[in-house]
């Protein structure tokens, strides 16, 4: 599915919508976002040489790893309640292709935790567990 789909699911819009496309395979999803580098969050980080800061790969896990909440099409907000064992492998950088392999590892009530990996090509730039606290809308 593509961003116009992905906006049906996730609550996010650009410029925080940091998914261009996704494939829902049961309990996994896999998602990529192609650096363009006109974004913000490469303006100063780094002058000359600009590098996708961490906090924002962590954003594009959870993107990622969010649309794979169940809520019978429900509307909802995913807070997140936690991240754990965060590794950066591979600096990202304009030009490169992230794919996001997440799944959810376990759910409690309306609280969800989850893996993800992210690769550029067959290498690993990051990965982690994350958890969520989904608010669903009346």
């Amino acid at each position: 599915m593509k961003r116009e789909a992905i906006k049906n699911i996730l609550p996010h819009r650009e410029p925080m919508l940091l998914i261009d496309e996704t494939e829902l395979a049961g309990e996994t999803s896999i998602s990529r976002y192609t650096v363009r580098g006109d974004e913000f969050f490469l303006q100063g980080h780094f002058p000359d040489k600009p590098v996708v800061p961490g906090v924002i790969l962590c954003e594009m896990m959870a993107q990622s790893a969010c649309l794979l909440i169940n809520t019978d099409g429900k509307k909802f907000t995913p807070y997140f309640t936690g991240l754990n064992n965060v590794r950066f492998k591979k600096i990202v950088t304009p030009g490169d292709t992230v794919t996001f392999i997440s799944a959810i590892t376990s759910q409690k009530s309306t609280f969800y935790f989850m893996k993800s990996e992210g690769y550029i090509e067959d290498k690993l730039c990051i990965c982690g567990e994350l958890s969520f606290a989904v608010v669903r809308e009346e």
